[in-house]
């Protein structure tokens, strides 16, 4: 399938998603970016590029497997699976180069800081005294050598640990060797481990070269006297099968699961490049490896995404600005009164969560209040907004929370939160099969007198604390009938889905996912469309993580062919060919990677002058569209919607962090013309100069912060 230049339709989603990636090393490579953040964006790199392997190339590998059965998969493909991990692997490998370009820079960046990266064999006298001292107390209990050789079957690997692949000789007989493997164990006592330093200096070491240094003492016994190491690890299939066996719940299903993606087959072996040969391919014979299965060869140090904990080692500290209290929140006794009264708009990380905290806490203390239903996807690992429910578990409130328990890497949480609200009496909702609950919304019940009052908010991220301080979010805090109204009837949805399958078409102002988001896009776009052609006010603006549904792509390539001002703002994957000769007016697309991760879903249609705008937590994927339960919620406030529209323009001219997001993904920044804008300072400036002078002063009275964002 072609489009009007000749060319496919869409743009495979994993080679966008690597397009993507790239530009978190771009934000590596930027010498204006604090030394810290360039160190953490590899890491986050290399964490994505971890999880990119385990699910998406094994998928790839899945429908090789499985004869290319797209259906079965919910893959949606132009090209064969093996064309697609070809291209793959060629992009790869060039980012991997790029990464170790980018991090020999930055070793030399950390030494004009004084900040020494000292391997086992740069140690001085004293320093070795401590790093003898230090593995005897800290880290020989933690290590449990195997002698590989001797065993009939290589023991479990562990999917994103590090190991230590050990070569033992005796330098009078080299043909005497032996193999032994070491589990670095960074869980129990971290990656990184600070030195004794020269004055004005910081030495650190990894964890893998202190062990390489006390290798003669670990196999003290066997008497041999030449060691030699390199450092590997295993990236594997992480997809839970969820079988079809009536006699078990999804709770057994998915712990099943759970451990079964321990036994899931290996889909990259990252090694040493200098391993000797003989042990490498010894390796790759036990662990039924061949060179089709993304072996890598790398540098010295592997796990890069330990990198994101990089120890403060740095002259400058953190410039980060805190986040501040919305406006209309400030100095209220109540976040409940205001809500009541009108609709407030949170925008995270710039907003600070603690008001949809406050909320859930004073509907468990409020005695009027009956019932409190809320969606959790990720949760903080010490939620507040759990301790808030079971706090209102304890005064008589009836409290419901769907858990979704197949939140991809969150499974084990999960089941540990279910089995801890069960136990404090909470009612806890655990899905639908074959189906995610991806929706992030909650409601609040009181009775006054004789009458209900209802309330709560629908958000485009998670229920977390901690990633709220990162993520750039939007959460709509409102009493509006409608939208209560809705929810109460995705609740309901959730609760008797087998009964009353059909209960989300009756939703009025929420558009909900399952089967209705698609359908009301297009009607959305169609009307952009006939506007456009009776040479009215037309247009549409989009910001999201992910685009990749087809037909909705098809939908704005119509709408571009036909004059409507398409503006796009996406983080992520992105299939759509931007650039076309028939589009009478041309797209702008463009992807913002800063120093905030831009999580946000936003619509906005002109609509004839009368703007709809939207906010949701659904992606343009056929993954949310049709195999979710998402929210998709309109903003009837017109502030609201105009300081919305405000946030999309800063974005759109950003000129600083914009990517523009071409048909050959070249990643190329926006020209930089004129003022600089760089997005997430102008948004944070935006949105403080919508308080008053007396709230800033407040603020400025309580903490004193550099400022964050300037570099």
């Amino acid at each position: 399938m072609t489009d009007m230049d000749g060319k496919r339709k869409t743009i495979a989603r994993d080679i966008t998603w690597l397009s993507f990636n790239a530009r978190v090393l771009q934000e590596a490579a930027d010498p204006s970016v604090p030394l810290r953040e360039r160190i953490k964006f590899l890491g986050i790199f290399s964490n994505n590029m971890d999880e990119f392997f385990r699910v998406r190339v094994a998928t790839l590998k899945r429908m090789i497997e499985f004869g290319g059965k797209k259906v079965k998969l919910n893959m949606h493909l132009e090209a064969s699976p093996e064309k697609i991990l070809e291209e793959i692997m060629i992009r790869v490998l060039r980012q991997q180069h790029e990464f170790n370009r980018i991090w020999e820079i930055l070793l030399g960046d950390l030494k004009k800081e004084k900040i020494f990266l000292i391997n086992e064999k740069q140690l001085s006298r004293e320093q070795k005294l401590f790093v003898k001292q230090f593995f005897e107390e800290e880290v020989r209990v933690n290590t449990i050598p195997l002698m590989i050789e001797q065993i009939p079957q290589l023991p479990y690997l562990r999917d994103k640990s590090l190991y230590l692949a050990v070569l033992m000789s005796r330098k009078s007989a080299d043909f005497s060797r032996k193999y032994a493997l070491i589990e670095i164990p960074t869980k129990a006592v971290g990656r990184f481990i600070q030195l004794p330093s020269p004055d004005g200096e910081k030495h650190i070491i990894l964890l893998e070269d202190i062990i390489r240094f006390n290798l003669p003492s670990i196999f003290s016994y066997f008497g041999y006297e030449k060691f030699e190491s390199w450092i590997f690890k295993l990236t594997k299939d992480a997809e839970i099968d969820i079988d079809n066996d009536v006699s078990t719940t999804i709770i057994q299903k998915i712990e099943k699961g759970v451990k079964n993606r321990r036994k899931g087959k290996p889909v990259r072996f990252v090694y040493e490049k200098e391993m000797d040969a003989a042990l490498l391919e010894f390796l790759m014979r036990r662990l039924n490896l061949t060179s089709k299965d993304n072996l890598i060869p790398g540098g010295r140090i592997h796990n890069f995404r330990h990198f994101i904990d990089f120890p403060d080692v740095f002259a400058k500290k953190s410039t980060r600005k805190k986040p501040f209290q919305h406006p209309l929140l400030a100095g209220t006794a109540r976040v409940t009164d205001v809500i009541l009264d009108q609709d407030i708009m949170l925008h995270f990380p710039y907003h600070s969560f603690n008001p949809v905290i406050d909320l859930l806490r004073e509907a468990a203390i409020d005695k009027d209040v009956v019932s409190i239903k809320i969606t959790a996807y990720r949760l903080a690992s010490n939620s507040k907004i759990i301790n808030a429910l079971i706090n209102a578990v304890r005064n008589g409130k009836e409290v419901t929370v769907m858990i979704e328990l197949r939140a991809r890497f969150e499974e084990e949480a999960n089941l540990e939160w279910k089995e801890k609200l069960e136990e404090e009496g909470v009612r806890v909702l655990i899905g639908i099969p074959n189906m995610k609950v991806h929706a992030k919304c909650c409601i609040i019940r009181k009775r006054l007198a004789n009458r209900t009052i209802q309330y709560g908010f629908v958000s485009t991220g998670n229920m977390n604390e901690n990633t709220a301080k990162i993520y750039g979010d939007h959460c709509l805090l409102t009493a509006h009938r409608g939208i209560m109204a809705d929810i109460n009837r995705v609740f309901l949805y959730l609760e008797k889905y087998k009964t009353s399958p059909d209960i989300l078409k009756a939703c009025k102002s929420l558009i909900p996912c399952p089967g209705t988001l698609r359908r009301e896009l297009i009607k959305l776009i169609n009307q952009e469309i006939r506007a456009a052609k009776k040479k009215k006010p037309s247009g549409i603006t989009l910001k999201m993580n992910s685009l990749s549904d087809e037909t909705l792509i098809e939908k704005l390539y119509e709408a571009a062919r036909a004059g409507v001002p398409v503006k796009l703002i996406v983080r992520g994957i992105f299939s759509m060919y931007s650039e076309s000769k028939k589009f009478k007016t041309p797209i702008q697309a463009i992807s913002i990677v800063d120093e905030y991760l831009e999580h946000a879903r936003v619509f906005l249609f002109v609509n004839g002058g009368k703007e709809k705008v939207y906010i949701s937590s659904a992606d343009w994927m056929v993954r949310n569209l049709d195999h979710r339960v998402e929210i998709t919620c309109p903003v009837y406030d017109a502030d609201i919607r105009k300081v919305l529209k405000n946030m999309l323009t800063i974005q759109l001219n950003d000129n600083v962090k914009a990517r523009i997001l071409d048909n050959h993904l070249q990643n190329e920044y926006a020209p930089a013309t004129g003022k600089k804008i760089r997005s997430q300072v102008e948004q944070y400036i935006y949105l403080q100069s919508k308080r008053s002078k007396q709230q800033v002063a407040d603020d400025a009275a309580r903490i004193t912060v550099p400022n964050p964002i300037e570099q």
